[in-house]
């Protein structure tokens, strides 16, 4: 395992309020800093992977008889 140290300018406020988020959710900035960059670096990985699960149910829902129009198009 390697260690990264971070050089940031960050606004005082933004670091508080990070720190108290993180203090909130009973974690670190550390943890959260290494989920970010795990996240990060998957992210083209996941974006294949629900690709591919799109891929294999597309067409493959059926809601048991014919929709109408605005019954598809309803968001």
């Amino acid at each position: 395992m390697q260690s990264l140290t971070l050089n940031l300018d960050l606004d005082d406020q933004i670091l508080e309020d990070a720190r108290a988020r993180a203090q909130a959710e009973h974690t670190t900035l550390d943890e959260v800093m290494t989920r970010l960059l795990a996240e990060y670096a998957r992210r083209e990985q996941t974006l294949r992977e629900y690709d591919a699960v799109v891929q294999r149910v597309c067409g493959t829902a059926t809601v048991g008889r014919k929709l109408t129009r605005d019954e598809m198009n309803e968001r």
